[in-house]
Parts: C-alpha cells; sequence; structure tokens
C-alpha cells in the first residue's frame, strides 16, 4: 500500500502507519496554516499588552493552542521523512521552512525565558522532541532548519533543570501537567541532541521521583478529560530510564495490579465529541496504544517475570488504538488540532519504529 492511499475506516481498518500518512499530512498541514480560533495562554502585563498570538509566537500560532502547534509542526516533520504524496511533501516543507526560521525560533526562545512557567512541562516537552526531529531528520530540507533550534534547546534545558532542582513531588494528573510524561519527551530528545548533562538531570528526577513507586492504582484511573494514563505514562518513563534488570523488578512491583479485562486495558467510552474535555479521552486511548506498546516490548527484554503482562498490554494496544483513530482525521476541530500525532506515535511504537 502507498503512502499516498486514503486512510481507512472502521472496525477492520488498517492500523499501520503506511495507511493513515496521506491522510494525517492533510490533517497536520491544515493544522499548521489555521491562525484561528486560538487559545491564547499569554498572562497580560498591562493594558497594552495586546498582542496577537502570531506576534507572541511567530513559529506556533496555529493548531489552536501552542502546544498543540509544537506537536503538529513535530507530526508534520515526521511525515515528510517518512514519505508522503509530493504535492503534500513540498507545501508541509515550505510551511516548516516558513515557521520554523531561525529569528522565529529565537523569538520564541525569548518568550520562554521571560516566562519560565509558561507551558510546563507537555509544551516544552514536545518542543523538545520537534528540536530532535528536526535535528536528526532524513529530509535534507527539514534538517536544515535545526541550526535555528540552538537557542530553543538551550532555554529548554535551563527551564527543566530548574523546574525539577526545585520540586520535591512530581505531577501525576492524565493532562498536560502530567510529569512523567513530559520527562519522557525531554529524555528522548536530550539523548538524540547529545544533551548529556540534561539527560543525567532527567534521570535523576526520574528515579528520585518514581523509584520508589509500587502497586499503583489502575482502577482509581480515568477522570472525565484525561488523555494520558498516569500509570502507564510512569511505566514508559521508568523502561527508558532503568536498565533490564532494574526495570523488570520496579515493574513487577508497580504493574501488579494490572489484569485482564481492567478498565486501563480497554477503550473509554466518548458521549460528546464535541466537548473538548471529554475528547480528551481519544487521546487516553491513543497514548495508552503507545504506552502499552513500548512497556511490553521492555518488559519482554526484561526477562520471564514479565511476559504475562506484557501479553496483557500487547493485546490490549491495538483495540485502544483503533478506537481513536477515526477521530484523529474527523470533522471536529477539538480533535483534530492534536490526536494525529498521538495516534501516529501509538503507530511507531506498534511498528517498533525508532522515536
Amino acid at each position: 500500500m502507498s503512502h499516498s492511499d486514503p486512510a481507512p475506516t472502521g472496525a477492520s481498518a488498517d492500523l499501520g502507519r503506511s495507511a493513515w500518512a496521506a491522510g494525517f499530512a492533510a490533517v497536520a498541514l491544515d493544522n499548521i496554516t489555521r491562525e484561528y480560533p486560538y487559545a491564547a495562554h499569554h498572562t497580560t502585563s498591562g493594558p497594552d499588552d495586546r498582542a496577537l498570538p502570531v506576534e507572541l509566537h511567530p513559529a506556533f500560532a496555529t493548531s489552536y493552542d501552542w502546544h498543540s502547534s509544537v506537536h503538529m509542526h513535530w507530526l508534520a516533520a515526521r511525515l515528510v521523512a517518512f514519505g508522503v504524496p509530493a504535492d503534500l511533501e513540498a507545501r508541509i516543507t515550505s510551511v516548516l521552512q516558513a515557521h520554523l526560521s531561525e529569528a522565529h525560533l529565537a523569538t520564541e526562545a525569548a518568550y520562554l525565558r521571560a516566562t519560565p512557567h509558561y507551558e510546563r512541562p507537555y509544551g516544552w516537552a514536545w518542543l523538545m522532541r520537534l528540536a530532535a526531529e528536526v535535528s536528526a531528520s532524513e529530509a535534507p530540507a527539514v534538517r536544515a532548519l535545526a541550526p535555528g533550534f540552538a537557542p530553543v534547546v538551550e532555554v529548554l534545558e535551563d527551564l527543566v533543570t530548574r523546574w525539577v532542582d526545585g520540586a520535591a513531588h512530581p505531577v501525576r494528573h492524565g493532562v498536560h501537567s502530567n510529569s512523567a510524561f513530559g520527562l519522557l519527551l525531554v529524555l528522548e530528545g536530550a539523548r538524540s541532541l547529545g544533551r548529556h548533562d540534561l539527560v543525567a538531570t532527567v534521570e535523576r528526577a526520574a528515579r528520585e521521583w518514581f523509584g520508589a513507586d509500587a502497586g499503583w492504582p489502575f482502577a482509581w484511573e480515568r477522570s472525565g478529560h484525561d488523555f494520558l494514563s498516569a500509570g502507564l505514562a510512569e511505566a514508559d518513563l521508568m523502561r527508558a530510564v532503568l536498565p533490564a534488570d532494574e526495570f523488570a523488578p520496579w515493574a513487577r512491583s508497580f504493574l501488579v495490579q494490572v489484569t485482564e479485562g481492567d478498565a486501563v486495558l480497554t477503550p473509554t467510552v466518548v458521549r460528546d465529541e464535541n466537548d473538548p474535555q471529554q475528547v480528551h479521552l481519544f487521546g487516553l486511548d491513543l497514548s495508552r496504544a503507545g504506552s502499552a506498546r513500548r512497556i511490553a516490548d521492555a518488559l519482554r527484554a526484561a526477562g520471564a517475570d514479565g511476559v504475562e503482562t506484557a501479553a496483557l498490554l500487547d493485546a490490549a494496544a491495538d483495540s485502544l488504538l483503533a478506537a481513536g483513530l477515526a477521530a484523529s482525521v474527523g470533522e471536529e476541530y477539538y480533535s483534530t488540532h492534536w490526536l494525529a500525532s498521538f495516534a501516529w506515535d501509538a503507530m511507531e511504537a506498534r511498528e517498533h519504529a525508532a522515536r
């Protein structure tokens, strides 16, 4: 099947990346060029502070809000490297070149430095991931944008370091403030970019915040607007931090309450697809699908003790992925401005593709 085939739908839909790449590319292109509606989270400093989003955020003033714009730019860059129809590739590349210029990224870096709590940690994490993607891209035109990210990466390292050094406890909610999800994306980006001090900082924070956790109460999860499983996000981080001989006993203790048929392994219910909070639950299905695959891979690599739990996670992953896919390319902007990035991540995990 070529990358240009339309995305399938329905219960028997192909869950592979090739089947969805063109559809996701169209969604990403629409998002990174759509300026309104835009939910600005800028804290005004006075009556004259009335700048438009595009003035404050010349790189990321699209796709409904700043963090969604960042991860839809990541998806767009990722899809160009993967391969999409030539017309979409050319149009996406042109937009990436326009938005991710050195001047625009310098403005974004200055804004983050001036407002050190803005988008912590979710937006930071996706921006680090975008920087890593651009720097390692197999698409020359995308990789050529990498030098502009230098001030962004510098400020992100400083912000993350100050955050974890100044916080005694992590945030465990299943939404943007989740510490484990943020640390994981920062860790992966820092490793890719060779930021060794930041890698050490994140690994230390993960061990301090989560190393002693055990018996996570998965039955208590799933509030009505979660898009992350706090437990699976934490286990996903720790499989990236701990060597296999440490991860095996940690996971055995942490995942002890995961059993067949649990809610954490089954798709959720969205009754109102026009509710911007409820549609987070589509993202919950997609993020759980990706985390479940990666955790299952790590459990099998760690040895026999984790094989049974790995099988449970693997068995759930495809149904979770399928449950959120249609919304990622649908008509409701509350869904389409962000879901495809989580879907693509889950598909990569399913195909054991390098992130």
